[in-house]
């Protein structure tokens, strides 16, 4: 087997196995403590969903363009953990500190995530670029989620989570791809607010990302 290959693998495994420890042990541990604060069932889950966002879905869109020369094996890690997340609702036995039962947009957001770093390849043929769609949706939207929860208790689409999105994603955006990332990250703040089902926000924030960059290269 080739070195880098082999290197790159090894990556993955790394990764898979952090990202298995996240979701299995450590959010547990830290839905159990926000339970013994108060906070109720659905705040709870909803703060670990953002934990997870940033800390699974964040963290390895930043490394994907250090450790990764291909985006078949992020993809592939993406759909193994769409599956991982999936099967819990076919079953029935949740995780019950970070799974919904009336949604499954966890797993929206393990497809969307590896589409946006395969597509990011595909069309601009960087790895860079798949950072800004994945940042946004994970980074992003979890600033999102975690201002809103804090102020509301609930569940909401209040502007001021999207204000909090936007201070996140604009200079990102800018910092990556310039000023057509900027842009990117203030259509997509403004697009995460509108519920458009059956798609959910860990689908349009990347698309309108991914679209603006298009946009952008094919003007230049």
């Amino acid at each position: 087997m080739d070195g880098q290959l082999l290197n790159e693998l090894v990556y993955a495994l790394v990764l898979l196995a952090w990202i298995v420890v996240l979701v299995t042990v450590i959010t547990k541990k830290t839905y159990e403590w926000m339970k013994r604060r108060g906070l109720s069932h659905n705040v709870a889950i909803y703060y670990n969903r953002k934990i997870i966002h940033a800390a699974a879905g964040g963290l390895v869109a930043i490394l994907v363009p250090f450790l990764f020369t291909s985006p078949l094996l992020p993809f592939g890690l993406a759909l193994l953990l769409a599956l991982f997340t999936y099967l819990p609702h076919k079953t029935g036995k949740l995780f019950y500190w970070f799974q919904d039962p009336e949604n499954i947009y966890e797993v929206h957001f393990c497809i969307a995530w590896g589409l946006s770093v395969l597509l990011s390849w595909l069309i601009f043929h960087d790895m860079v670029y798949a950072v800004v769609p994945t940042a946004f949706m994970s980074f992003g939207d979890g600033v999102t989620g975690v201002v809103r929860n804090a102020v509301y208790k609930r569940r909401t689409k209040a502007w001021i989570g999207n204000l909090a999105m936007a201070a996140f994603c604009v200079p990102v955006g800018y910092a990556i791809a310039g000023l057509w990332g900027a842009l990117a990250g203030v259509l997509s703040s403004i697009v995460e607010h509108f519920e458009m089902k059956p798609l959910d926000d860990n689908i349009t924030v990347p698309l309108t990302a991914l679209a603006v960059l298009i946009i952008g290269r094919s003007l230049a």
